[in-house]
């Protein structure tokens, strides 16, 4: 295997990003003694935001949150995703 190249020192995680959108990882890091990593309770960050419905579909979600047993956030939350998951495919 040829000699890796030394990474350089970066002064921001922009000017990281940057580099590494145009520079090959293979150069500077040998793949072949990468080991699998498991992050169990990593979760993504969220941010709450503020949304106004009228008080009738609110209360249509919460009723079909009840059905599924679920709190009427996630299941918004679950339906959001799915719609914009299926957009994407579109």
């Amino acid at each position: 295997m040829s000699k890796l190249k030394k990474t350089p020192e970066f002064k921001t995680e922009s000017e990281e990003r940057a580099f590494w959108e145009t520079h090959d990882s293979s150069d500077y890091l040998d793949w072949s003694q990468a080991k699998p990593a498991s992050f169990p309770k990593l979760k993504p960050s969220t941010k709450t935001i503020s949304l106004r419905l009228p008080e009738t579909l609110l209360d249509r979600i919460k009723i079909e949150a009840n059905k599924r047993d679920m709190p009427y956030q996630s299941l918004i939350k679950a339906w959001l995703a799915d719609d914009v998951d299926e957009s994407r495919r579109a």
